[in-house]
């Protein structure tokens, strides 16, 4: 590690957090239907919506009838992406004339898309029609990341209201959201990109002549529109295959470092609208240190150990000065793609800028074990926010069996019910991932997708069922996971990851809204110290830590050991 390379770091991560306290204020007023500075110019827009839906505004849900809502709307998304897939050679702006996406693979990309993940088994710019890229995947961008908004703000409700038998309107959460949040900072994100160099066009390609003087067809298409949504809604899916590390979506360093502030910057800002919501803003920003002291320590551990080289070359002579630069963009370096590994990982993005199957063992280990935390620092667009809500409900809990009290966060007591609802919730992640990736390592045709052999290998089949289950989406890229077996079962993990976990979380939203508010007291344990930062943090490694080593012992950890002592396998 080098100077330059921590303060590139160091320099993103403070705007991001420069960044993110005034726009939680703005999510805020956003998410509680305040008024606020796109009110006057959007507000017209939203009634006009209500009316064209037929939505009340103002009649509330429970939070079975919120669940149900957010059900069939990502049941309706699903099924049109999928037909639209199936039918884009039948339908209008396909310059190059794609035929229509085989049945397994548009199953597993309308589930991606319609959860959040944006996991690609296809090369979009031989894949995809622009149709395709605009009205399905591009749209669904937007909804399933403001589908995450809203089921975190019906949690956050539950700990900001007392005796109430509702947690919000779906319906408007996920208008709200949209419009006056992802909508407006996309348009000029991407307006922003296209001035740095990125694409938007109609044009299907490009024909260029090289040095040599050969003629070269060059794939282009409406990529700033995609890329924008894409690190904002913490999507990841690339225009295309090569993701972030093609020009065309990132074209320098300084595309680099705003995609990554990009990703980052809803996340957090989430943190300091908990804060907002619920009446006390010291909440969210310990939350909001949490997520940073998490992802800070995985971003040092990648840096130091794609820094250090491979050991292997470093015996033939070859000079370890520049790093492990196998997979890596040298327009972008070490220290910028292990950041952009980590919080592309942290949250759940799923965006690459680098190969992350290059990584060293150790390397690889930050952002696959970020995945099996569920990407809670700081997490993906509103996805974070309930999954670490659900990690503070579980140590409160912990702190209440320590001091001998009924455990409390923001006055309501959390027993048996809240507890429960809490485990169910983050035992699905385990349950998913060592199940299917079980699974695929006894059957041959999950075998036979393998690139490599050995603990790679198994890390290979770990990452694809974490990054799935996660909602993540980035891939080790040594794994050909566009077949029947790996589309049908990383599919399913998708469906399992995000709504088997959620609707316990919206359960947990409803029976907190019912709660009374206690009075806090002189026995009420802090949750806004340094103490309370540092019991979330034990809790996070000894819940996770303890659930993943076995496999962790066998996939990159005993890879690290034998390539320190130079055996190859």
């Amino acid at each position: 590690m080098n100077a330059i390379g921590l303060a590139q770091i160091a320099i993103v991560l403070a705007a991001v957090m420069a960044a993110a306290v005034p726009l939680g204020a703005h999510v805020a007023r956003v998410l509680t239907g305040q008024r606020n500075l796109l009110s006057p110019i959007l507000s017209p827009i939203e009634r006009l919506f209500y009316k064209l839906s037929g939505v009340d505004p103002a009649r509330e849900q429970s939070w079975l009838s919120y669940t149900i809502a957010m059900l069939v709307f990502s049941v309706a998304g699903f099924g049109s992406l999928y037909a639209l897939q199936r039918f884009q050679h039948l339908l209008p702006l396909d310059p190059q004339g794609f035929d229509p996406v085989p049945a397994d693979l548009a199953f597993n990309t309308a589930i991606s898309f319609v959860t959040n993940t944006n996991w690609q088994n296809y090369a979009g710019e031989t894949t995809m029609s622009h149709l395709t890229q605009m009205l399905g995947l591009t749209v669904h961008n937007f909804l399933s990341a403001a589908t995450g908004l809203a089921m975190a703000f019906a949690l956050a409700r539950g700990f900001a209201r007392a005796e109430s038998p509702t947690v919000g309107n779906f319906w408007v959460d996920l208008t709200r959201s949209t419009l006056y949040l992802l909508l407006p900072l996309a348009i000029v994100f991407a307006l922003v990109l296209v001035a740095l160099g990125v694409p938007q066009t109609l044009l299907g390609s490009v024909e260029a002549t090289t040095l040599e003087g050969a003629k070269q067809i060059i794939a282009i298409g409406p990529v700033a529109s995609q890329e924008a949504i894409k690190e904002l809604g913490t999507n990841g899916g690339g225009f295309f295959n090569a993701n972030s590390a093609h020009p065309f979506e990132s074209p320098d360093a300084i595309t680099n470092s705003l995609e990554i502030f990009a990703l980052l910057v809803i996340p957090f800002s989430l943190a300091f609208a908990f804060g907002r919501i619920v009446g006390d803003i010291r909440q969210g920003r310990a939350i909001a240190i949490t997520m940073m002291i998490v992802l800070v320590v995985g971003i040092l551990v990648a840096y130091w150990a794609e820094a250090g080289g491979n050991p292997l070359l470093t015996e033939i002579g070859v000079d370890a000065a520049p790093g492990n630069m196998e997979g890596k963009e040298v327009r972008f370096g070490v220290a910028t793609s292990a950041l952009f590994a980590a919080a592309t990982t942290g949250t759940s993005t799923g965006a690459v800028n680098s190969m992350h199957d290059s990584f060293m063992p150790l390397g690889g280990l930050v952002p696959l074990f970020n995945m099996l935390m569920g990407s809670i620092a700081p997490g993906g667009v509103g996805a974070g926010l309930y999954g670490f809500l659900v990690l503070v409900v579980i140590a409160v809990f912990v702190a209440g069996l320590m001091v001998g009290r009924t455990p409390e966060y923001l006055g309501k007591k959390i027993e048996t019910r809240e507890m429960k609802l809490a485990m169910l919730a983050v035992l699905v992640y385990p349950l998913c991932v060592l199940g299917f990736s079980a699974a695929s390592v006894l059957v041959k045709t999950g075998l036979d997708s393998l690139n490599n052999a050995g603990p790679h290998g198994l890390s290979e089949i770990l990452y694809a069922f974490a990054s799935t289950t996660d909602n993540n989406g980035s891939a080790f890229a040594g794994l050909s996971g566009n077949t029947l077996w790996y589309n049908t079962t990383l599919g399913l993990a998708m469906a399992f990851g995000r709504f088997a976990y959620v609707i316990p979380v919206l359960a947990i939203a409803g029976a907190l809204a019912e709660k009374k508010r206690a009075p806090a007291s002189s026995g009420t344990f802090p949750t806004h110290g340094p103490l309370f930062v540092g019991l979330l943090i034990g809790v996070i490694v000894i819940l996770y830590l303890l659930q993943y080593f076995p496999a962790l012992a066998l996939g990159p950890i005993v890879e690290h050991l034998l390539l320190q002592s130079g055996k190859l396998f």
